[in-house]
């Protein structure tokens, strides 16, 4: 490759790199990446949070899963230009001082086997949760059908999630 061409590739390169301020487990962010670049990818790569997995690059498998401005996504699906401005949540940032009620529910019902898809598991039954308090088996599975286990057969993760809902129920209730 002459050195025209090598010249070239790389001013268009630096022409696609993108200035992106966002905010991930409530610490902001401003990094310099292509523009193009998936927001797991960021994750993992720039920001050193490897909780977060890739497994299928597709968005069928759920192991990449994230909350962005409160919404349960495929970080595999979303290109650095899409997160501008946003408030990123990964399995990281659900444990503050101690583990999270999903977290905590995971690990004491066996929830997991090989880890792979427990933070994408987590990221959804968290979302499950903060959507409906309360939700009917049926609302469980569904919540959680875009998340596949190759390992555990989920009877621990559906026990976990019980785990959860037991607990909530058990809380009072604040009335407003």
């Amino acid at each position: 490759m002459s050195y025209e061409k090598i010249e070239k590739r790389n001013l268009k390169e630096e022409r696609e790199k993108l200035k992106l301020t966002f905010s991930v487990n409530d610490e902001e962010f401003t990094i310099t990446v292509s523009s193009t670049k998936r927001l797991v990818d960021i994750l993992r790569d720039d920001l050193s949070l490897t909780g977060t997995k890739v497994s299928c690059g597709i968005g069928r498998c759920g192991a990449c899963l994230i909350l962005m401005d409160g919404n349960l996504v495929n970080s595999c699906l979303l290109l650095s230009y899409q997160v501008q401005n946003a408030h990123i949540t990964t399995i990281e940032g659900l444990k503050k001082r101690d583990l999270d009620i999903c977290q905590k529910a995971f690990l004491d019902e066996g929830g997991f086997q090989c880890g792979y898809c427990t933070s994408g598991m987590i990221m959804a039954t968290k979302y499950l949760f903060q959507e409906n308090e309360n939700p009917t088996d049926c609302e469980i599975k569904e919540g959680l059908s875009g998340n596949l286990c190759r390992c555990t057969g989920y009877g621990g993760i559906y026990r976990a999630v019980d785990s959860i809902k037991r607990t909530l129920d058990s809380q009072p209730k604040i009335e407003s």
